[in-house]
């Protein structure tokens, strides 16, 4: 679907009489990004997945800002606009989860209930966030050298040797992973980390306070910096609660596909 200065791709996949989930995939994500947990899902919920702008194939014709979080919330809100959708769940992974969240925190009426995966509101301070798009610029660079596919697949093996990717490589779906990774184009991915990573966003961490919506948090057992930042979400957002999910790291979707869909169906379905 054409917006102005975007061209989505999207699938909408209307299950009657269900409510409606839009999903957010993370960085280097795309519209596929939750596929598995999607078909543990739709039985119950009717379901929005689409690239982000620097992924998969959509298409960006504005200019550069038009891959930052603000204009891209709004494009999203069009979107729904246009697909005549008034209110939905959502759920958002890591890039996908703050962009998720500023749109909680900036669009209240348009969302039901809200699940974060590996998700911030942010970096806090100036100094911190200055450092963030310094690294995020090297990041880019060799992003933007990754001319040819084995370039991008040894950038991707280094992207996965984090920390917060725990024992991720060991997953017995990590090539498949890999191969739908690869279906990015780089130099579209570089763009989106430039403005829309972590130290170019706008910080939430006070909007946090002023949330009524119900929002679960969840993070990998193994993925000590998000549970850290998860924690101090939980005690700014009275209407938020943390779940730490065993034998997972940043990406819980992936790593545990049956404990991610089981709290989000049982969230999904209490009364608010």
């Amino acid at each position: 679907m054409t917006l102005e200065k975007y061209n989505f791709n999207y699938c909408l996949n209307l299950n009657e009489n269900k409510p409606i989930i839009i999903f957010l995939h993370g960085f280097i994500g795309n519209i596929h990004e939750f596929y598995e947990a999607i078909k543990l899902l739709a039985e119950d919920f009717s379901y929005l997945t689409l690239d982000l702008p620097g992924h998969g194939k959509t298409e960006v014709v504005g200019g550069d800002e038009y891959y930052g979080m603000e204009i891209t919330a709004q494009a999203i809100i069009n979107l729904l606009d246009e697909l005549k959708i008034d209110k939905c769940h959502l759920i958002g992974y890591s890039m996908g989860g703050r962009l998720g969240l500023y749109l909680t925190l900036n669009f209240p009426e348009r969302f039901i209930k809200i699940v974060l995966e590996s998700a911030s509101p942010g970096l806090a301070t100036e100094a911190e966030r200055l450092e963030r798009v310094r690294r995020d610029a090297q990041i880019a660079r060799k992003l933007s050298r990754s001319i040819i596919q084995t370039d991008f697949a040894a950038f991707l093996s280094n992207w996965y040797n984090q920390p917060i990717f725990g024992d991720i490589k060991n997953h017995p779906e990590y090539d498949r992973m890999i191969q739908s990774r690869l279906q990015n184009n780089p130099q579209e991915l570089e763009k989106s980390l430039r403005f829309m990573g972590n130290g170019c966003q706008p910080p939430l961490w006070e909007k946090l306070q002023e949330n009524k919506i119900h929002i679960l948090l969840l993070a990998g057992e193994y993925d000590e910096k998000f549970i850290s930042i998860n924690k101090k979400m939980a005690k700014l957002c009275k209407f938020a609660q943390l779940k730490i999910i065993k034998n997972a790291g940043h990406n819980i979707h992936f790593e545990n596909t049956l404990a991610f869909v089981e709290n989000i169906k049982y969230f999904l379905s209490i009364a608010s």
